[in-house]
């Protein structure tokens, strides 16, 4: 049950500009955040040992009962931004807290990282921090100052091409550090 509430919530966020976009003249703002909202209940309600899933969850139900009580069309922009915050700041407190996000993924395969490896997944992380600074900053300005189609063009194509781009360069690079340790 996990697992098809956390795929729910990929598909949910992988889609959510396309809905937004096509689905305003069939759908209210309320029931998008019905919708969106009901999902991150299920997955509050199904990961209740995860202190940090649970505070991100709380703040999209927040958010996702403000979109449902206000019912402004305009909030429904806004959703990528708190994903891309969210995204921040959990690797952000993964640098202060440790250990890094990007040694925790490393781990799983290697758990016994030498240094170098240790070093290089910090350099990852603040890598994928200021990402998500710069694309939550770029969702807020198309938010704020671009059309819809703009909005969806970046929030449901661009942005995730941009992370398949850090994704490859990151693989590229770190296949050399390998080569070299």
């Amino acid at each position: 049950m996990k697992r098809l509430i956390g795929l729910g919530l990929v598909l949910a966020g992988l889609l959510y500009p396309f809905a937004v976009h096509f689905g305003m003249e069939h759908f209210a703002p309320w029931q998008f955040g019905l919708l969106l909202g009901g999902l991150w209940l299920a997955r509050a309600l199904t990961q209740p040992n995860n202190q940090g899933g649970r505070w991100m969850a709380l703040v999209a139900i927040g958010f996702c009962v403000l979109l449902a009580v206000l019912d402004d069309p305009a909030l429904l922009r806004w959703y990528p931004v708190l994903v891309s915050a969210f995204m921040l700041v959990l690797f952000g407190l993964s640098l202060k807290f440790g250990p890094p996000i990007v040694e925790r993924l490393a781990r799983l395969t290697d758990p016994q990282l030498p240094d170098i490896a240790i070093r290089y997944t910090r350099r990852v992380t603040w890598v994928w921090s200021g990402f998500f600074l710069a694309n939550g900053l770029v969702a807020a300005a198309l938010t704020l100052w671009a059309p819809l189609s703009w909005w969806t063009l970046y929030n449901g194509l661009i942005a995730y091409g941009l992370m398949g781009l850090l994704f490859a360069i990151e693989w590229l690079i770190r296949q050399r550090v390998r080569g070299r340790s």
